[in-house]
């Protein structure tokens, strides 16, 4: 009755404000239980209290995550996208200035916007997101090297080119003669970037050659891997090629023709129109050598790109973006893309199923060592536990995976499962060894003094009166553990482990849609971990009654 009559009053409020409205279902409420006008008073500039409090932090909640973009704001900005962990010369943080990024898509943007009479504002996205966030809004155009693709010009309105380049195999300078194609590298590991036409060559190479493909999240570690040995080789466009090899010794270059690309931009098909003032303004560019001076301050001035231009720069109304477009490919309907992965998220998922278990196996051995040496140790152990356990707590799992794998790799070169599941591993046994500390510590002191008492030793104890009272108390933990390691194995993709996380966003990006390959991976995850959580319910159950 008193609940009613407190929503009575904040509903009555109307227009009043919360504060307002707040002191009426104080009062309302004191009145109803009886308490002394006096403390009517206290309780309503509490509950006062409260709501503003709350109502403050909402608004600079809202601030923060959805700032506010007028639509006037909106008109006279021209919002690009782009990935600045490409970095230089695509788009990269001025050094003399971190709120500015530079490069030749920079320069590109403020060509646009000046000519359009705006103002560039730069929004970062990752790479393998682009086409997703110009299509919800997020930005105007994608302007960060991306590729002329035939599933990115179903989906979206692509500029007309405005750089040509070729794909480059990149081999270590010892495999110089024996790895001159991708004929040669049947069976080795290649690897480059997913969501580009370099990708697209080495699918159509791993059906023909053989060759394995790797996919990588940027453009730095493929070079790193291969300067290693962890791959053979690497394919990817000639400007990311010559960068890399440039600053990483002990790489080479091949003159082998792999296929030929454009970059170009990408606005939403809502955005035709701004396409064409966009097509307009980089045929001028190309016309009076306003691009051209711009490539060639970064050195990417080429014969094939003056080729392009020429070609480019006779049309007039060619604002349908087709001009240079790749080869003309019927795009796949969503059931047919789903029938080609469907087969490689059910591979992907076995992956994740295998790496879970095992990583959770090591974790729960690890734990239960460390949970042993912080009850029973010595106290300099303990401590050397306890500042373990810490760090790792404390520390991001994704950070640990990029230190094991990349970070320790001058020391020791593991591959990319394994050094997932020490990752996975390490990680969860920290978590997993205060689950099994609590519980040996909640076992009652009485039975340890009785097994003391009957003559046990500490690590009978522990094995025939500890340790299963403990695992009992443990089992719901732990489950929820291993269902979290299940979910967390996703980050395992940063170091080229291609799990269900991995290949659904492959699957995203290759039709352009979160909708339908989301909603496959999310029915495999629950796949995964409802039976297990089914399972340890059961159990739960048993020994709740043993």
């Amino acid at each position: 009755m008193v609940s009613h009559h407190v929503a009575d009053s904040v509903t009555r409020a109307g227009g009043v404000s919360l504060v307002a409205a707040s002191q009426q279902a104080a009062a309302s409420l004191s009145c109803q239980a009886g308490v002394a006008p006096a403390l009517s008073r206290v309780s309503a500039r509490i509950l006062a209290a409260a709501i503003g409090s709350v109502r403050a932090w909402t608004l600079l909640l809202l601030i923060v995550a959805v700032p506010a973009t007028p639509a006037t704001a909106q008109n006279s900005e021209l919002r690009w996208g782009g990935d600045a962990e490409g970095g230089a010369p695509f788009v990269s943080a001025d050094p003399a200035d971190g709120t500015r990024v530079v490069g030749f898509e920079a320069d590109i943007a403020a060509l646009l916007a000046r000519s359009l009479k705006r103002t560039p504002r730069f929004i970062q996205s990752g790479f393998t997101t682009l086409d997703a966030a110009v299509l919800r809004g997020d930005f105007d155009v994608i302007l960060s090297g991306i590729e002329d693709l035939p599933s990115r010009r179903a989906r979206l309105a692509l500029t007309m080119p405005y750089y040509e380049f070729e794909e480059r195999l990149t081999v270590r300078a010892a495999d110089r003669d024996r790895f001159r194609s991708l004929a040669d590298l049947t069976g080795r590991r290649v690897g480059t970037l997913g969501a580009t036409l370099a990708a697209e060559v080495l699918s159509e190479a791993q059906s023909r050659e053989g060759v394995v493909p790797v996919l990588y999240e940027d453009d730095v570690h493929p070079y790193e891997d291969l300067a290693l040995g962890r791959i053979d080789a690497v394919v990817l466009d000639q400007v990311l090629a010559e960068r890399s090899v440039a600053r990483t010794p002990g790489l080479v270059n091949q003159s082998t023709h792999l296929a030929s690309g454009h970059y170009v931009g990408g606005f939403a098909p809502a955005q035709s129109s701004l396409r064409d003032q966009a097509n307009d303004i980089l045929r001028a560019a190309m016309r009076d050598g306003t691009l051209q001076r711009i490539f060639e301050e970064y050195g990417m001035w080429t014969p094939g790109v003056a080729a392009l231009y020429a070609r480019e720069s006779q049309g007039s109304g060619g604002n349908e973006g087709d001009a240079g477009a790749a080869p003309p490919h019927p795009a796949l309907s969503t059931a047919a893309s789903l029938g080609i992965y469907l087969p490689r998220l059910l591979r992907a998922a076995l992956i994740t199923l295998a790496l879970s278990c095992l990583a959770m196996i090591l974790a729960v051995a690890v734990g239960l060592l460390i949970a042993s040496g912080r009850v029973y140790g010595a106290r300099w152990l303990r401590a050397l536990l306890a500042t373990y356990v810490e760090v790792v707590r404390g520390t991001p799992l994704l950070l640990q995976l990029f230190v094991i794998y990349f970070g320790l790799a001058a020391v020791v070169r593991l591959p990319a499962l394994i050094a997932a599941l020490l990752g996975l591993a390490l990680n969860y046994a920290a978590y997993e060894s205060e689950i099994y500390r609590g519980a040996l510590l909640a076992v009652p002191i009485g039975q340890l003094d009785a097994a003391r008492a009957l003559g046990l030793t500490d690590m009978q104890t522990l094995r025939l009166v500890r340790g299963p009272q403990a695992l009992r108390l443990a089992l719901a933990p732990m489950t929820n553990d291993f269902i979290a390691l299940l979910k967390d194995s996703s980050l395992v993709s940063v170091i080229t482990v291609v799990e269900l996380t991995k290949a659904t966003s492959i699957f995203a990006a290759d039709i352009g849609s979160w909708v339908v390959p989301g909603l496959a991976c999310a029915l495999m995850y629950l796949a995964l971990s409802l039976p297990l959580a089914h399972v340890a319910r059961r159990l739960e159950r048993r020994w709740s009654h043993a």
